[in-house]
């Protein structure tokens, strides 16, 4: 593949695949479920993306290979979990890519009634098949600009919120902790609901693992991997954490929804109805960075596979550009189905699902990552190897068990909310089917060179 990714562009295609159109959406649902507590959310959520960069950095510096964690998987797990985690991880981005590309669609809607938002949703599609189709560097200076949008608008609303919080425009007064804690306190609805607000919360910073897919195409690997996740994994706590801190210090918990970005209903209550409405353009801007890092990620995942004999070999076909184009179209025709069944049922019960599991696959993803690396430190430990790595994980083993085991807990509470139960079931099968199906295909492999021994 070509290496044309610098490090600029990775850290912020990185960032484009995180804060998408969920995050400026969806942070009313995490808001309305635990209340102010929901920083404590993202702060846990924050720790284990951490850990699971802090791990991916290890694997990646020490093999940069597109596709990651599959290929990490396979020789540090097992094949079977590689070809199962990997399947699922693919049909989490053909899931959640359709989402962003709808809301998209709904927000141009909104601009321009006279178009459906489905035709806007296809549109988008179209785009981001192009862009990803263009050469790896090109591809990597779209999405530098587009995620370049949102980080600004995020600094921007903390410095507007922030003068809020001091009294100083808004004509409110210094608020202090008034609207924080005004509404039941900090935790209203109990301890339980930052738990419970987990899996949505990891679902939001998706996006970080790209780093890794993306480590075939990178200049230098060795030196832009590590750079690239330190900053990002800061970046991300810092545009999660601080935001966030500042919208609960001026919108009440109760008042927020799914109904408008909370980022902008907060800043519209203190008369700031113009920069209210330029998140409708960041929301936009959100959603197709989001999908188009979305899409690399879906195509370099079935690329890994493809390449590992788990997906078919011409899926592994490299166009003049250096790009894996036969993924890439594959991936992008499986999310325009996704959209057809939305255009014909907005309630279908199958893309709900889909959709729904996005949390649970790509928790498997971050997980097989911090497997991964600690089966293989442990193997450089055995071989006496271990000081040959040029990049090591801090505070081995206790960083890479915290982000397996408390990934594992998320999954575990999605038993017991009944909204989370149904992704929960619903994705189970995502990993094992697959699993099922190429451990049939070896073991008929195995039995046909056998018999063809035999007739020998």
């Amino acid at each position: 593949m070509n290496r044309g990714l610098k490090n600029r562009q990775l850290q912020l295609m990185s960032l484009g695949g995180v804060i998408g159109s969920g995050y400026f959406l969806g942070t009313g649902y995490v808001l309305e479920k635990a209340g102010p507590a929901a920083l404590v959310s993202y702060l846990l959520g924050g720790m284990i993306v951490m850990c699971v960069m802090l791990c991916l950095a290890e694997l990646a510096v020490e093999k940069p290979v597109s596709g990651s964690f599959v290929t990490y998987a396979k020789e540090h797990i097992s094949p079977t979990w590689a070809c199962g985690v990997g399947w699922a991880y693919w049909l989490n981005w053909v899931a959640y890519v359709p989402s962003e590309m709808i809301a998209a669609g709904i927000i141009m809607h909104n601009f321009v009634p006279e178009v459906g938002q489905l035709w806007w949703a296809v549109l988008f599609g179209l785009i981001i098949t192009i862009i990803n189709l263009f050469h790896v560097d090109k591809f990597g200076e779209c999405e530098f600009w587009l995620a370049l949008i949102k980080i600004v608008a995020l600094v921007a609303f903390s410095l507007v919120a922030g003068l809020i919080c001091l009294g100083l425009i808004g004509g409110e007064g210094y608020l202090g902790t008034t609207v924080l804690l005004g509404s039941g306190g900090f935790v209203p609805n109990g301890f339980e609901s930052i738990f419970l607000t987990m899996v949505i919360i990891l679902v939001n910073f998706q996006g970080t693992e790209i780093i890794g897919l993306a480590a075939g195409e990178c200049e230098n690997p060795a030196k832009s991997i590590p750079i690239a996740v330190r900053n990002v994994t800061w970046r991300i706590i810092g545009l999660y954490i601080i935001p966030i801190a500042l919208l609960i210090s001026i919108l009440p918990w109760n008042e927020a929804g799914l109904d408008e970005s909370v980022f902008a209903s907060a800043v519209s209550q203190y008369g700031l109805t113009g920069f209210a409405s330029v998140f409708g353009f960041v929301v936009l801007t959100a959603a197709i960075s989001c999908s188009n890092s979305g899409l690399y990620g879906a195509a370099r995942a079935l690329y890994g596979l493809a390449q590992l004999d788990m997906a078919p070999r011409k899926l592994a076909h490299l166009s003049a550009n250096g790009v894996p184009s036969n993924a890439i179209l594959l991936s992008i025709t499986g999310c325009w189905f996704v959209i057809m069944l939305y255009a014909f049922d907005p309630d279908s019960a199958v893309y709900t699902y889909l959709l729904a599991v996005s949390g649970f696959t790509g928790a498997l993803a971050w997980i097989s990552l911090c497997w991964s690396q600690y089966r293989s430190r442990h193997a450089h430990i055995a071989a006496g190897t271990e000081d040959t790595l040029r990049y090591k994980t801090p505070f081995f083993p206790y960083v890479t068990l915290f982000g397996i085991w408390s990934q594992v807990i998320c999954l575990v509470v999605m038993l017991f909310d009944a909204d989370l139960r149904v992704a929960f079931y619903a994705g189970v099968p995502m990993l094992l089917v697959p699993m099922f199906l190429y451990r049939l295909r070896a073991w008929k492999v195995k039995a046909a060179a056998l018999g063809a021994n035999i007739l020998r």
